[in-house]
């Protein structure tokens, strides 16, 4: 099959089936008659495999990795788990973060609701902001 063949079977773009052959994930044979890369049933499953891996947050390098141990004969299963609880951390910390973001957001409409424009002068920029940001803790991580 060729590139296109097999975005379509996988319902993904010819680029990213091109990008994972360029970083190495893919590895097809070349045609030695017309030098377009032929993929085989196998290589249309590892790409199913990326595709999986990528909904589930796993990264370019994460996959990699799995792949590497697989093609060991060690089963990836026990780092497919730490890496998966690893993300699973970032993402509800992230989450949590963003939760915050948006009550910070919604305090500001609220502040904000009522309070007039004022052109910038010298001392404030945005004085909603400014006037917001004086009742903030300041984190270095934000």
């Amino acid at each position: 099959m060729r590139v296109k063949e097999v975005a379509k079977n996988l319902g993904v773009t010819a680029d990213t089936v091109r990008f994972y052959t360029r970083i190495q994930v893919l590895n097809p044979q070349t045609n030695p008659h017309n030098s377009y890369k032929e993929y085989t049933q196998a290589d249309v499953e590892h790409l199913k495999f990326i595709v999986a891996s990528r909904a589930l947050g796993f990264t370019v390098e994460d996959i990699k990795n799995i792949i590497a141990k697989a093609d060991e004969h060690e089963s990836p299963c026990p780092t497919v788990r730490h890496i998966i609880e690893k993300r699973l951390e970032e993402t509800e910390r992230q989450f949590q973060n963003l939760i915050a973001l948006r009550a910070r957001m919604t305090a500001a409409i609220a502040q904000w609701e009522n309070i007039p424009d004022r052109a910038p002068n010298g001392h404030m920029i945005c004085h909603m902001i400014e006037s917001f940001s004086e009742g903030l803790n300041h984190d270095a991580s934000n």
